[in-house]
This record gives structure tokens, C-alpha cells and sequence, in this order.
């Protein structure tokens, strides 16, 4: 991975779109359309692949649609500055990829668990699931540190996570009917969310999709798994730190 001192840009750009939940799309105007020759910017909702790759929901109907029948040459920047008194000092990521089908359940079904209200119009005819190969990617990751990066410097290899995205579901199940009261430990203790009831929505190599009603939470692993085996031993040093871990606002 491309690193600078203590920065795994790779990690980085991948916490990145993880933790996206929209980003800034865009498309080439295709000939004889109102957007002809002009780059052609647009909001559009976004999830994460298991390898890191970002998926979108996207109808035949909008402009950016059309554009990508035209040419699937896209981009798209992902936004973490939040919150920040000066943006430009946050890390932020433009991917550069080609849109693609997909095809597969589980891709269909990570959206779904990021975007739950997405389900009323997933099935519709003109809608489809694509996939954003990544070629390239630019990220900032604050004042000064900046660096290109190959897609084979920040995605992982879907090959080695097959296992893992296999198990998801039986994962998530687990979690969710045997050990509630722990993802709830997880999101209060580890992240300072104080909701109670929380779910988790899904697992990759980076880290866990927590859900609750009105809200979502991103909790990161400190080093990428690739098996359930290496899930379950995360898992249980995860709940081990938060049982360890003081009470928000108790100190």
C-alpha cells in the first residue's frame, strides 16, 4: 500500500468510500444533448463492494445514466471534510473508473443494507446496480499530503476476501439474534453513540455497518480481515475493549 510516514493512503482512500453515504458523480454530456462537451456533475447515493469498490443504484431516466451509455468513463469524490471549520484541511477522494454491471446479491445487498429505502424502487425496470471499477484514484488526505494512487494500491483482492463475503450473511444473523446487546456495547462504548438498539447492517474487510433507527455508524477494524475466522477473533476483541471501555460522558 502507498504510504507516507504513518498514512496507509490505501487504507485511507478505502475508509473513504466505506464511510460514504453520497458522492459527487461525474459523466461525460454525450453528443446532441443539452450537456454536449460539458463535464456533467451530479448527487447520487453510494455503498461499498467488499473489496472497496463503490456501487450505485442509478436510473435510466436521469442524465447521468444516459451519459453512461454514451461513455462509462466516470468519476466520483468522496467527502470527508464534515464538520470541518476549513474543508480544505479534510481528506477527500476522486475516483476515476468505469461503470459496469452489477450483477451479483451480495453487491445488490450491500446497498440495500446502506440505503434500506432504496428496496421500494431497487426492482424497478429502470433501475440497475453498477459497479464503479476503479482505474485511479486522487486522495487529499489533508494539507499537504496528497498522492495518486493505481486501484490496486486501495482495493483489495476479491479473491482472498471470497470466504468473508460468503459468510456475511450467516455474520450478520449471528450478531443480530445472539449478541444485540454487544453491538449496542460496540456503537456506545467505541464510538460514542448513545442510541440503544443498534444493528449491524454489514462486514467487510474494514470494518463494520452499524444501524439504528434515524442514524448509521462506521466502526473501522485496525487491520483488514479476510476470513470469518479472522471475523470472529475481531469481533470478540471488539467486545472485550468496549466491556473495557468507559461510559460515554462518564469521565
Amino acid at each position: 500500500m502507498a504510504s507516507e510516514g504513518s498514512v496507509d493512503f490505501g487504507q485511507t482512500a478505502r475508509r473513504l468510500i466505506r464511510q460514504g453515504v453520497s458522492a459527487s458523480l461525474a459523466t461525460a454530456g454525450r453528443p446532441a444533448s443539452p450537456g454536449e462537451g460539458y463535464a456533467f456533475a451530479s448527487l447520487v447515493l453510494v455503498a461499498a463492494d467488499h473489496d472497496g469498490a463503490p456501487l450505485l443504484l442509478i436510473s435510466n431516466l436521469a442524465e447521468h445514466t444516459r451519459n453512461i451509455a454514451a461513455d462509462a468513463r466516470v468519476s466520483l469524490l468522496f467527502d470527508g471534510t464534515a464538520g470541518l471549520a476549513d474543508p480544505l484541511e479534510g481528506a477527500r477522494l476522486t475516483v476515476l473508473g468505469q461503470a459496469e454491471a452489477a450483477p451479483a446479491s451480495h453487491q445488490r445487498a450491500r446497498f440495500l443494507a446502506r440505503h434500506p429505502a432504496a428496496a421500494v424502487y431497487a426492482d424497478f425496470k429502470d433501475f440497475a446496480l453498477v459497479r464503479i471499477a476503479p482505474r485511479r484514484a486522487l486522495l487529499v488526505a489533508g494539507f499537504g499530503r496528497i498522492a495518486w494512487l493505481d486501484a490496486n494500491q486501495f482495493l483489495l483482492d476479491g479473491g482472498k476476501i471470497a470466504a468473508l463475503i460468503e459468510a456475511e450473511p450467516t455474520i450478520l444473523a449471528h450478531m443480530n439474534n445472539d449478541h444485540a446487546a454487544t453491538l449496542t456495547l460496540y456503537a456506545q462504548r467505541l464510538l460514542a453513540r448513545p442510541e440503544a438498539g443498534w444493528r449491524l447492517s454489514g462486514i467487510d474487510p474494514d470494518g463494520l455497518d452499524l444501524t439504528v433507527e434515524g442514524g448509521r455508524a462506521r466502526l473501522d477494524f485496525d487491520q483488514p480481515i479476510r476470513s470469518p475466522a479472522e471475523a470472529h477473533t475481531t469481533l470478540a476483541a471488539l467486545a472485550a475493549r468496549a466491556r473495557g471501555a468507559p461510559e460515554a460522558g462518564s469521565g
